[in-house]
């Protein structure tokens, strides 16, 4: 087996999806751009040690960019494309593909058409703006002209094309396995043992100590909640063996968050008209 998936809730009603290649020689079979792409990441790196000038004023902004890259774009970005994975793996498409997910947190009858509800759902959207992005990007090469100062628009735009068409393959591979019924959902006890703490924290009349079939029972009945902490997401990264969920566990923390406590513009627009209905009936 040369691949896994992770399904991570975030709050009572979304979750990230993470893919991890566990095979040794995946370096080898990388294509150029994937090559381009590290080689890219390096130089990114080294400019983030930069203190002062462009560089660092640089950084900062790119970093500010990613974080409002939203998670599931992120997520879907793990997912090798189906051609790669089956040059890692000839087998690949041949045998399952393990889904990990909290049993007490997420319903297993549910867990397989969430995902190809995600596998579908965003892939107009990422064919969309990767065309998009890699159509704009020629009509910024006039500020090559300006000495010093790198082509920030155009990279920038380049970088979007490839992070929407890494995100529209994982997507599509990500739909084949479930189509094919490739994929087999195991319900992990370490992420078992850290829900159930998660999940009395959040809903008050649920017990740690309630068997996972009544805990997921009541995360179903419950609305959208944060489940996570920040500090979360290493200890998903170690009970998952998977360095790389910590920092997309963060950024999907951080946006659901948000998300979460951004005033519901239904709600607000319902309270209006009942002010405005008791200041009618005064006057009256």
């Amino acid at each position: 087996m040369t691949l896994r998936l992770f399904v991570v809730p975030i709050s009572t009603r979304r979750a990230l999806i993470y893919a991890r290649t566990l095979s040794n020689n995946i370096s080898e079979k990388r294509s150029l751009l994937d090559r381009i792409t590290d080689k890219a990441a390096q130089t990114w790196a080294k400019w983030e040690e930069a203190d002062k000038g462009w560089k660092m004023h640089l950084v900062s902004w790119g970093n500010r960019v990613q974080q409002r890259i939203p998670y599931e774009e992120w997520g879907l970005k793990s997912i090798p494309s189906l051609s790669l994975q089956r040059r890692i793996d000839e087998s690949h498409g041949t045998k399952k593909v393990e889904v990990l997910f909290p049993g007490n947190a997420i319903k297993q009858e549910k867990l397989l058409p969430m995902l190809h509800n995600l596998s579908k759902e965003r892939q107009d959207l990422h064919r969309r703006r990767m065309w998009w992005s890699l159509i704009a990007s020629p009509f910024t090469a006039p500020i090559a002209l300006i000495p010093v100062i790198p082509n920030i628009p155009f990279f920038y735009l380049v970088y979007r094309g490839w992070s929407h068409w890494r995100a529209l393959n994982g997507s599509q591979h990500l739909q084949y396995l479930v189509e094919k019924n490739l994929l087999q959902p195991i319900s992990h006890p370490g992420l078992v043992e850290l829900y159930a703490k998660r999940v009395s924290r959040t809903i008050e009349e649920t017990d740690r100590e309630k068997p996972a079939e009544e805990m997921v029972e009541n995360v179903e009945k419950s609305d959208d909640r944060i489940l996570l902490r920040m500090k979360d997401a290493k200890k998903l990264a170690t009970i998952l063996d998977a360095p790389g969920l910590a920092l997309e566990a963060e950024r999907a923390i951080i946006q659901v968050s948000e998300k979460l406590n951004q005033p519901d513009p239904t709600k607000e627009e319902t309270d209006s008209a009942k002010t405005s209905e008791k200041k009618t009936d005064k006057k009256e």
